[in-house]
Parts: structure tokens; sequence; C-alpha cells
């Protein structure tokens, strides 16, 4: 069977890739779209964005195999996006992602789906010592030692418009004066919303049986200050910039994070924001078949004044 005429079950669906991916589905004619979420409340997100062609929308635990294989029958290739960056009281990691992985790798196979393609992070690996990295790794262990053949994707920031890396970045573009932690020197390397959907859906499409991990990348690499004063002309701004050590932006978080129960970002959630991205997107993109957009194409959509939402 021609791999792009299976069904195609997205999990963490109400999420922003999530539901930017059920709108590309839909514009190109996909009919057996199944969309997965954990509440009515999920679905209810969903169905407000109108999609045209609608995608079945079930609501699962992900952590229960047959709750999941129900969900995946009939279908030849799920996309799993469930993950957080932060853990919250009732949600850990290792619920998440390794649990999620488990559950689907035995619902996967039982369900006779062909390719299972998982969203990670940048500089995920089982051994890490950032615990949302470490344990990304061992879902993405999970799957690859799974029998159904799986692709990993690691992406980095990924900037689509109204998520929380968008509006943050816009924020800061927009700003007369900002701190930023180092002064800014951590290396991004921003890849644009639409670049990984046209990932997720070429790894989609792959009818082998071979497993395959991907450190995924946008076009530039640059500095966190960087990015900020590029974005920043978009808006036809020059910010100050000073500069927050780097020390003691990490005490503090360390301090809250073991303080309040849920604190803004904890220290996991810190580290991965000040890790250095700095990949080969050629590599990526050979692999799958696709080209990035510019990053200033990627600013101006997503970041600049074109990109904020209607008061």
């Amino acid at each position: 069977m021609d791999p792009s005429l299976d069904g195609i079950v997205v999990t963490g669906a109400n999420g922003q890739l999530g539901r930017a991916l059920l709108a590309d589905l839909a514009r190109e004619g996909h009919r057996r779209v199944r969309a997965l979420v954990r509440s009515e409340r999920a679905r209810r997100t969903i169905e407000a964005d109108g999609i045209e062609c609608k995608p079945e929308i079930h609501v699962v635990d992900y952590a229960n195999a047959r709750d999941m294989e129900n969900a995946l029958a009939g279908s030849g290739c799920v996309i799993h996006l469930v993950g957080i960056i932060k853990e919250m009281p009732g949600t850990r990691y290792v619920d998440a992602h390794e649990r999620t992985c488990e559950a689907l790798a035995r619902a996967a196979e039982r369900a006779g789906i062909r390719r299972v393609v998982y969203l990670s992070i940048l500089g995920s690996t089982p051994d890490s010592n950032n615990a949302c990295l470490a344990s990304k790794g061992r879902g993405e262990s999970i799957l690859i030692a799974g029998p159904v053949a799986a692709t990993i994707l690691r992406v980095p920031m990924v900037l689509g418009g109204r998520d929380a890396a968008s509006n943050a970045l816009r924020h800061q573009a927009r700003a007369r004066s900002i701190r930023l932690v180092g002064g800014g020197r951590t290396l991004q390397q921003p890849i644009d919303a639409r670049d990984v959907v046209r990932a997720i859906r070429a790894a989609s499409t792959d009818g082998s049986d071979r497993d395959v991990v991907l450190d995924a990348g946008g076009p530039e690499c640059l500095s966190h200050r960087d990015l900020v004063l590029r974005a920043a002309r978009l808006w036809n701004n020059e910010p100050r910039i000073g500069t927050i050590p780097l020390g003691l932006a990490r005490f503090a978080v360390g301090c809250l994070d073991r303080i309040l129960p849920s604190p803004p970002i904890s220290l996991a959630m810190f580290d991965i924001l000040q890790h250095d991205d700095h990949v080969d997107p050629g590599i990526f993109c050979r692999a799958l078949g696709i080209e990035l957009t510019p990053l200033d194409e990627t600013l101006a959509d997503h970041v600049g004044p074109e990109s904020e939402p209607p008061r």
C-alpha cells in the first residue's frame, strides 16, 4: 500500500503544532485523519478551529495501551506529539514521555501500525543531566526498541506565531530595554513550525522498516541576543540589552523550583532554554527531502508586526 494513503493518527493534537498539522493535512485533502486528545476541553479546542476536512477526535488515556490500541485501529502511521517541557502537579516527565511511549509501542504493534513519528527535543538523551531531556531520551529509546519502525525528530525552538516561544521573542523585540541571561550568549537555531509540519509529513510517508533519528535545526545559528535584535528590526526598534548573570539566574530559578508547587519556570526548563543549539540542518533536510524557510521570513511571519493577533 502507498504509505500516503494510510490513515494518520495525531496524538497531542490540541497543541499549537498539532493543530497546525491537522490544518495542513486537511488542506492537502487527507480524509483519514484521527486526532487524539486527553479531555473534552481539548476536543472543543480542535472543533473551534473549524477545519473543513474535520478529523475524527477521540478522547483517550495516552498511558493506557488498550485505550490507545482502539484509537489506532485501521491507521498506518502515528504522529506522537505528546510531551511537556515543565512538570506540574499531577503531570510528571515519566508520565508524559516514558509511559505514553510504552503504551504507544504496545498499542502500535497490536493495531498493525507501520510507523511512529515522535517529536522530541534537541539535546535529548537517556543519560542527560537534565530531567526533561533524559525522560525524552528514554521515550525515544522505548520506541526505537519497539517492533514498529520509528522516526525520531529532535527539534530546537519552534516559531509558529501564537506559541510561547514566538510570543516571548515578540515581546523582547518590542521592548525598549531587556535583560537577558548571560547577556544572550546562548546559541539558538529556531525552526519554522511550517518546516516542522513538512518534516513530520515527510517522515510519515517512509514505508521502510528502518528506524531513523534526526536532529533538526533552522537555517541559521545565532546568539539569543542577535536573534532578539534581528526580530526587533521588524518593529523598527533597537532595545537596550542588559545582562542577568547565568549563575544568579539559575540559583533563583532553582529556589523557586524547590519552594513553589508550580513555578513559572522550572530548573529543567531553564537549562533547556540555555542549551546551545548548533546542528547541521542539511542532514535533516536531505533525509526528508525538504527545504527550510529563511529565518527572516520566519521572523516576519511569526514575530513581526504582521504576526500580532488582532485585539
